[in-house]
């Protein structure tokens, strides 16, 4: 702040050097050097202050090198900048050649992507009241025309269907339409709307004046209703195929022993007691391969061992025949069953194994003379029967009963061939039946992912078990002891149901690890109840231990689908699988 004092005084003494004289100038510098050592302690006069002195400019105006103005070009895409542009430059016109390929409509001038959109001042009625006229009739009023520029006489621009716009003269959905000339007018009613004409009334039900009341239909019109149901008729009929010509085949030349007893009756030299229904102390897993039965063309739909004695076992397939086998001896095929016209579904043996029925996708249940081959009966409900099963109770024999596709479940008498019960209770087809609780009850499980208990001979269900969580359970097996119901689940799982009291699902006891999505694989226990085995799709064979649901063998038994496996119930380790490679093989 000093200096520049200095600065402005010292210009003041060169003038006055010039002007004045040589003592004057001598005597002025001797007393500046006086107040230079006390300047420091002073206040600075006003009349030196930087703010009167010296006019600062923060942006002083900077002639550019070069041209003053720099064109700059802005694409007409560019979204975003970093400067503020000129008015000029916002509104000036596409630089550069003119693309010759563009058409009219490209090369419109756009704000979005149907074209050029700016604000009208036009009421919601009116917007609304054009649109919809124009989306009813096909035309509305121009937009661009505000009417101030058009002559009196020219009258309103439309846009669209001009021609309906000039005949109903431009009439809007919320305008009637001036009837044509020579148009058809509109149909009168009957009008009667007194109140107090009770019997006379109308009110809006009035026929029309030239209508006619016909109520029979004419002979042409009768002749042409009667043709259309008998189509319809023919349509939904369902053709009943004459059953087929049963046969029956043996296959072994010693049908019957020294004292004349035929194959049903068990052997003697098996190294087992077979008459009795005890089961072995313990079992133990299978290890070898022993057997195979040969003989299906297509795959194996079930397997079932003869009753009691399980010396037998009797197998149906998608062949449409049904085979006997020997499980000791030289295991032959001893006899085949053929009757029916389709893939026979499931087969069932009475108490004495004497007898059985097949059931088939033609329709048809056959109950057979196991030991002679005949067909005894034949039962058809007009719907495909999907398990069969005799009543346990030797009271009871001449009654059995069929999970059928239209949800139901049928009782058959066998003496006399008609239906003495119906259970129609399933939302979908029935898949098992199970007799639980010394037969007075049956189980029976369906595609409607539920679980159904029902009291004998009474056709409403006693206890329906469903659950969100639930799958369609297409096989159940009872368990030796008739205390547990194992159920195949569709999500690859094995559940556990109480067979007594509840019937609840026992949470602990789940068997998982195989893969039966989509296929229906029959489980078994062993006979001590110490090991649950089951096939699955890939055609493994599964064996678990009951008491803690370890998996503890599994290997591959069949090409195809393993869908059946029974464990003998007078062998320790003997197992039986079928699958759909058409094999039945036998494991130990």
């Amino acid at each position: 702040m000093l200096h520049l004092q200095g600065y402005g005084s010292s210009g003041s003494d060169v003038e006055s050097e010039d002007s004045g004289t040589p003592s004057t100038a001598k005597a002025t510098t001797e007393t500046l050097a006086s107040e230079e050592t006390t300047a420091h302690l002073k206040p600075v006069d006003s009349e030196y202050s930087v703010g009167k002195t010296l006019a600062i400019c923060a942006a002083p105006l900077v002639v550019p090198m070069g041209q003053a103005e720099v064109p700059r070009a802005l694409e007409a895409t560019v979204k975003e900048i970093n400067y503020n542009p000129r008015y000029e430059e916002l509104f000036a016109p596409v630089a550069g050649p003119e693309n010759p390929f563009l058409t009219q409509q490209m090369r419109a001038q756009k704000n979005m992507l149907t074209g050029f959109v700016e604000n009208a001042h036009i009421s919601d009625f009116q917007f609304d009241n054009q649109r919809k006229t124009f989306h009813s009739y096909g035309y509305a009023l121009d937009p661009s025309v505000d009417g101030k520029g058009t002559a009196p006489d020219e009258g309103p621009s439309y846009v669209g269907h001009l021609q309906a716009a000039y005949d109903t003269e431009g009439a809007t959905v919320f305008e009637s339409a001036k009837p044509k000339p020579g148009g058809s007018e509109k149909r009168k009613r009957v009008r009667n709307d007194a109140p107090e004409d009770v019997e006379g009334f109308l009110g809006p039900w009035g026929k029309y004046e030239d209508e006619q009341t016909v109520a029979r239909p004419s002979e042409k019109e009768r002749a042409e209703i009667e043709e259309m149901m008998a189509k319809k008729h023919r349509r939904h009929k369902v053709k009943e195929d004459k059953p087929i010509e049963e046969k029956s085949i043996l296959h072994i030349k010693d049908a019957f022993d020294y004292q004349g007893r035929s194959f049903l009756h068990p052997p003697h030299d098996a190294g087992v007691n077979l008459r009795k229904a005890g089961a072995p102390d313990r079992c133990f897993l299978p290890k070898a391969h022993i057997h195979t039965w040969t003989g299906h063309t297509k795959g194996i739909s079930a397997i079932r061992f003869f009753p009691v004695s399980a010396h037998l076992l009797l197998s149906c397939s998608m062949d449409a025949r049904v085979k006997l086998w020997e499980v000791y001896n030289e295991r032959r095929c001893v006899r085949t069953y053929s009757g029916h016209r389709q893939a026979v579904r499931d087969v069932s043996f009475n108490n004495k194994g004497e007898k059985f029925i097949s059931a088939g996708y033609d329709r048809y249940l056959k109950l057979w003379d196991t030991e002679t081959g005949d067909v005894i009966s034949r039962f058809n409900s007009r719907k495909i029967p999907f398990c069969v099963k005799f009543h346990p109770d030797y009271n009871k024999q001449h009654l059995f009963v069929a999970g059928t596709s239209d949800k139901k479940i049928i009782c058959w008498d066998t003496r006399s061939g008609e239906v003495v019960q119906e259970y129609d209770r399933h939302l979908g087809a029935v898949n098992t039946i199970t007799f639980v609780d010394e037969n007075r009850r049956f189980v029976t499980t369906s595609d409607d992912k539920s679980l159904r208990v029902w009291e004998w001979d009474i056709p409403v269900d006693m206890k329906y078990i469903a659950d969100p969580t639930m799958h369609s359970m297409p096989a159940v097996t009872l368990a030796p002891n008739g205390k547990w119901l194992a159920c195949q689940s569709l999500d690859n799982k094995i559940v556990i149901f109480s067979a007594i009291n509840r019937f609840k699902m026992n949470r602990k006891k789940t068997f998982t690890g195989h893969m039966v999505s989509g296929y229906a694989c029959n489980l078994d226990f062993s006979p001590d109840m110490s090991y649950l085995v089951s096939g699955d799709g890939d055609g493994k064979c599964y064996i678990w231990d009951w008491k803690t649901t370890k998996l503890y063998k599994k290997w591959q038994a069949h090409d195809n689908v393993c869908i059946s496996t029974l464990w003998h119930p007078h062998e320790a380790s003997k197992l039986v699988t079928a699958g759909w490679d058409g094999l039945i093989k036998y494991w130990d």
